[in-house]
């Protein structure tokens, strides 16, 4: 999704929970729907310097209330924000367990054939229902590895 029916949608979503939709809040979900990878606070904050940081903090988690983000969980302390995957699309994540950087990563349908059959297993091993999958790769990025 580009960014501008995401900011649309985040509009509606706003709209409907009678959240108003200010322009530092439009410039956080723009920051987020351009990144390709989800963001700390700081990395907001440098990327959107209009916005304050106890704004941002605010800001951000008034969007996971609303479900217009979440946050991903990297190998560090450092809290990532994304945009909630039906405004940003389905993808997994690679985690560097040196640097702790995020990186989204789009799965290919050879990833998502292999997910399926993996979800089945667990549903026939386990019992259980597989109603969606979220993936994570941890290993040692490019910069990390040329370091």
């Amino acid at each position: 999704m580009t960014v501008v029916p995401v900011v649309d949608e985040v509009a509606l979503r706003l709209a409907a929970l009678d959240q108003r939709y200010t322009a530092l809040r439009k410039a956080l979900v723009t920051t987020l729907a351009s990144s390709g990878r989800p963001l700390t606070i700081p990395d907001i904050i440098a990327a959107t310097p209009t916005l304050p940081q106890s704004t941002a903090y605010r800001n951000v988690t008034a969007l996971i209330d609303a479900g217009v983000v979440r946050r991903v969980s990297g190998s560090d302390d450092h809290g990532r924000f994304e945009l909630a995957e039906e405004l940003s699309g389905h993808h997994h994540h690679f985690v560097c367990s040196n640097c702790g950087q995020v990186d989204d990563v789009r799965p290919t349908p050879r990833l998502e054939r292999a997910l399926a059959e993996a979800a089945r297993a667990v549903e026939e091993d386990g019992g259980y229902h597989v109603a969606e999958h979220r993936f994570d790769l941890v290993g040692v990025c490019a910069g990390c590895r040329e370091a």
